[in-house]
């Protein structure tokens, strides 16, 4: 029987295993999906939120088992207390804006004609969750798609093997009907034939570039919709009139908090010339602050990273930037900092350029490069020469300055001012290689539904 094994990046342990779904199973799972979408459908909006909340009240009432569950499956500390705010704050805010989201929209009058448009259920919606927030980034899709009409079914990523267990027995405890959450345990080659059997109708998926590439060819055909959040290598640039100590303490967090492991993590900074020492000084000091260790330490505010692989990675970045005439500024001991290992110190580089990987790659770890700019020009040049387009931040005191650099920015949101953030009430989307679709706010409910129009002419 093949299955599924966690390896933790704490000791190299086997902290689960789970078999894959029997073909028959998946076959099952789909067709209760089916069933229980029908009715779900038209089910009043404010029973839906009583689920959902109640959901959410199950979920949080087991934070206390998730934390240290979240330090053995993928790293992050104890001390940061799991994902519990985020997620109660983007539930609670789908959830209320379910009603006013979908809405029939009517256009103006017409004499004579009944006319209006409705947002209807996809129908069943396949939810693909990655490791590094493996419960903020399912919640971005699960929930707005059950306040939608949909049935779900979710397949986490085998490092988080227990979190849609989790989000499995909060369900049940809610007592959501039968069949409209499923969580299923599914091989890569599963995953592919479900996504090609043209049995769901839509996928969220997060993860990489190479990842949302093989999703679209498994789908290719089918028609079904799809949400793609996929790389980043988000910027940010630090203009002469920033208050230098906020953003110091704020880019050194958005840069390493999670072991730099996050969607819209800052990989690079430009900083202008006029306050660039004083940044760069700054910055390394703050840095040097971390403590990497054991996770389950209360004094640990940096873990190991997932996997040894992806700490590997960062070796290889930070030695080809030294190869290249970058310099590195931490230094730090790690106990355990070595090849194959997946503990590592937080890396600042200064002396990088755009030939370097660290400087267009997507890391996905605690690396980060610091460039010197002339102006408002060469940054944005900077920022906009990537592939990827997920966030972007500007660290200024003119908010109107802000907007018009942004309108300038190839990104999917600018932030002013702070970073490493997702706001419900907007959207979550990318540009370029960063992939397509949304999620939060109204227009992560057009994606999870479609719009059907009515044309009714009165008896002549």
């Amino acid at each position: 029987m093949e299955t599924i094994k966690l390896k933790s990046p704490i000791d190299g342990s086997i902290y689960a295993e789970r078999p894959v779904a029997a073909e028959a199973e998946i076959g099952a799972a789909v067709e209760r999906a089916r069933s229980a979408q029908l009715a779900w459908a038209g089910t009043p909006i404010d029973e839906k939120a009583k689920y959902l909340l109640a959901f959410l009240e199950a979920l949080l009432s087991m934070n206390d088992d998730i934390v240290p569950e979240l330090a053995w499956q993928m790293g992050r500390p104890v001390r940061y207390g799991g994902e519990k705010g985020g997620v109660e704050e983007r539930t609670r805010y789908m959830v209320a804006l379910a009603e006013k989201a979908l809405a029939p929209f009517v256009p103006e009058d017409r004499p004579g004609f009944r006319r209006y448009l409705k947002r209807e259920p996809l129908g069943v919606v396949f939810v693909i969750a990655p490791w590094n927030y493996p419960y903020l980034t399912a919640v971005n899709s699960i929930v707005p798609a059950l306040m939608a009409g949909n049935a779900v079914i979710l397949k986490h990523a085998a490092q988080t093997l227990l979190v849609g267990e989790r989000f499995q027995a909060a369900f049940d405890k809610a007592r959501l009907p039968k069949g409209l959450f499923q969580n299923i345990v599914l091989s890569h080659s599963q995953t592919e034939k479900l996504l090609g059997s043209g049995k769901v109708d839509h996928c969220n998926f997060t993860g990489s570039v190479a990842g949302g590439r093989a999703i679209e060819k498994a789908a290719a055909g089918t028609f079904m919709t799809l949400g793609l959040e996929l790389g980043g290598k988000d910027p940010a640039y630090v203009l002469p009139d920033v208050k230098l100590d906020h953003a110091i303490a704020n880019l050194v967090d958005g840069a390493f908090y999670n072991s730099g492991q996050c969607c819209c993590g800052i990989e690079r900074v430009y900083v202008h010339e006029k306050v660039y020492d004083d940044f760069v000084e700054g910055f390394i000091a703050e840095t040097k602050n971390y403590v990497v260790g054991n996770p389950l330490d209360q004094s640990t505010t940096m873990g190991p990273m997932a996997q040894a692989r992806f700490a590997d990675f960062i070796r290889e970045q930070k030695a080809e930037a030294l190869r290249k005439g970058a310099a590195a500024h931490i230094g730090m001991k790690v106990e355990g900092d070595r090849e194959g290992s997946p503990y590592i110190a937080p890396e600042v580089l200064t002396g990088v350029n755009h030939q370097m990987s660290v400087m267009r790659e997507e890391s996905f770890g605690p690396i980060v490069g610091i460039m010197k700019v002339r102006d408002d020009d060469e940054a944005i040049t900077l920022m906009n020469d990537s592939p990827y387009g997920l966030t972007a931040s500007l660290w200024t005191t003119d908010t109107d300055h802000a907007a018009r650099l942004g309108d300038r920015i190839e990104t999917g949101t600018v932030f002013m001012n702070r970073c490493d953030y997702v706001d419900p009430g907007l959207v979550w989307t990318g540009v370029k290689d960063t992939g397509k679709g949304g999620a939060m706010g109204l227009v992560g409910y057009e994606n999870l539904t479609r719009p059907k129009s009515y044309h009714l002419r009165e008896a002549i």
